[in-house]
């Protein structure tokens, strides 16, 4: 059975997939790693970020599918430009592919104001998240995304107005994507959602194993 890896987003932890997990099907291959202690030592940024992701699923000797949402949804399909011979299927939840400059600089002038205690279980300190964002602000896969040669499903909610134009775009420029709604989500589908969520997860992945 293929591993599949579920990357969560900004402000989450592993413990956010916890309600999608146990709407589908359970299989033993199902890993849902924390992607701040990727960081170790290092400085909080998108680079050493997707390094150290890079090199975790190294250890996955076979093709697998990836699933992420907002953060880890731009981390998949990074990952899927970069190694599409790796990756067997994604799905990106609120995914964005060229980093919105302007919503980015609001939300680190609101990461500023905010008290360091604000960010008790977001898994980062304040400036952690604050230098993560900032390295992201460059990040541009639009030129790239013609590499992707998986099927790709792209998901994102109905009351999530910011990532919906992006979505749509994305799953356009992907050569194997189909776009889908999920009509009572926002921004956090995973915990807004998560019966939705997990029964359209399941429908793709379903088709995907039956025309493998």
């Amino acid at each position: 059975m293929s591993h599949r890896i579920f990357l969560h987003g900004l402000g989450q932890g592993p413990s956010s997939w916890d309600k999608i997990l146990s709407c589908l099907p359970e299989e033993k291959n199902v890993f849902c790693p924390d992607l701040f202690r990727f960081f170790g030592g290092e400085e909080c940024t998108y680079q050493n970020l997707f390094g150290s992701f890079s090199r975790y699923c190294e250890k996955v000797k076979e093709p697998f599918h990836l699933c992420g949402l907002s953060l880890g949804a731009v981390l998949a399909l990074h990952y899927g430009i970069c190694h599409p011979q790796k990756v067997r299927s994604m799905i990106l939840i609120a995914p964005q592919y060229q980093m919105p400059k302007r919503l980015l600089k609001i939300q680190n002038g609101i990461f500023h104001l905010l008290p360091k205690a604000a960010f008790d279980g977001m898994g980062l300190e304040k400036k952690q998240m604050i230098c993560l964002t900032n390295s992201m602000q460059n990040l541009q896969l639009e030129e790239q995304c013609r590499r992707v040669s998986c099927p790709v499903l792209v998901l994102c909610g109905k009351k999530d107005r910011a990532n919906q134009k992006s979505s749509v775009a994305l799953s356009e420029l992907l050569p194997q994507a189909r776009m889908e709604w999920l009509k009572n989500a926002g921004h956090e589908a995973n915990l807004d959602a998560p019966e939705e969520l997990a029964a359209a997860i399941e429908l793709f992945w379903r088709d995907e194993t039956s025309r493998s």
